[in-house]
């Protein structure tokens, strides 16, 4: 059995409080991220829901990626899906070249791969001859599609080593251009919080930080809350910085739970604009049915958001009160006795 030595690390989680109150966060960057996941309407020309609109519907370009989802890596001889299909299907021959449209506007265009479809990390987990089998494709398409980037999005167990492994070879491959995103949900990223992925993504930051563009966490699906900023702001205080994690948002209550409505939402971005200069920005799901403009303009959502951030930082920045700073680090303490607590069950049983 593990017991706890209280004097001696409830002293270090106690003594983070007083800095909280003058922390200084970075100058704000030129611009925040908007990202949208693009997966419903890759169809056929009758079902294609078009991306052009986003470079050509409005006078500035608001989107700064779009992320294709989702790949899938499957046990048989062309080892890749994209949703149902091959991706060079020819079902997908307006997608790819719309998005090279958009890569030639300066949108940077990514693939995801995984998601609730189970299978594609446990096939990348395994000895080196295994993963090479799966990786293989993977790579083929990155580099015959001119694909920019890959958001991991982990959601069935998946080692820290095998992660590390996937992301080490991307870089070797590809270079250090290649954007890498990992989308967990939002609990993931504070201490002690709920995880789908099986390593520790405070592990991976550590290891491979260096590596990884951004994270698109998931404010949905009771993972976290994008109707206040208290779930982001915690992410924040336990350690990761701001401008790498992207608020992941339901872009229409069709999508799923958690859904925030755009009239609630507009001042809390405001408030994690103004209070983090360097906020990461947003992120949707999905993109064809996005609110405002909803399936007959999609596009209007990417606007609709870099509009109110870009409203928000010309604001200027404010800084948390004293009170605000205390209840949060009291927030953090509790998160740290609650890791501390898992650790101990999980020491125990073992």
């Amino acid at each position: 059995m593990v017991t706890y030595k209280s004097g001696s690390w409830l002293a270090k989680c106690f003594a983070f409080l007083a800095p909280l109150v003058c922390t200084v966060n970075a100058a704000p960057p030129d611009d925040h991220r908007v990202v949208l996941y693009y997966q419903t309407g890759l169809g056929t020309d009758t079902t294609h829901v078009p991306l052009l609109p986003l470079i050509q519907a409005e006078d500035t370009i608001s989107v700064t990626h779009v992320l294709i989802a989702a790949l899938h890596i499957i046990d048989d001889d062309s080892g890749l899906h994209l949703n149902d299909n091959p991706p060079d299907s020819p079902i997908f021959d307006t997608m790819w070249s719309e998005a090279a449209q958009l890569q030639a506007a300066g949108v940077k265009v990514m693939c995801m791969v995984g998601g609730a479809a189970r299978g594609s990390f446990e096939r990348l987990d395994g000895d080196d001859a295994s993963f090479e089998r799966f990786y293989g494709p993977l790579q083929n398409l990155i580099g015959s599609h001119n694909i920019e980037g890959l958001d991991l999005d982990v959601e069935e167990s998946f080692s820290l080593a095998g992660v590390i492994r996937l992301i080490d070879r991307l870089k070797a491959d590809f270079g250090d251009e290649f954007i890498i995103t990992l989308a967990p949900v939002a609990s993931a990223l504070t201490e002690g919080g709920g995880n789908l992925s099986g390593f520790n993504y405070f592990d991976l930051e550590a290891q491979r930080g260096s590596s990884i563009a951004f994270y698109n966490a998931q404010f949905y699906f009771g993972w976290g809350s994008a109707a206040s900023t208290r779930d982001y702001e915690s992410i924040v205080d336990d350690g990761f910085a701001a401008n790498r994690v992207v608020m992941g948002l339901l872009s229409n209550p069709a999508n799923g739970n958690g859904f925030v409505s755009l009239d609630s939402q507009a001042p809390v971005l405001q408030e994690l604009v103004t209070e983090n200069g360097n906020f990461g920005g947003v992120a949707n799901w999905e993109y064809f049915n996005s609110l405002p403009g909803g399936t007959a303009a999609p596009y209007q959502w990417a606007s609709w958001m870099a509009e109110h951030m870009v409203a928000a930082r010309k604001m200027g920045r404010s800084e948390i009160s004293s009170s605000e700073a205390l209840w949060r680090g009291v927030r953090k303490l509790g998160r740290r006795v609650r890791r501390e607590g898992k650790k101990s069950y999980y020491h125990y049983i073992a």
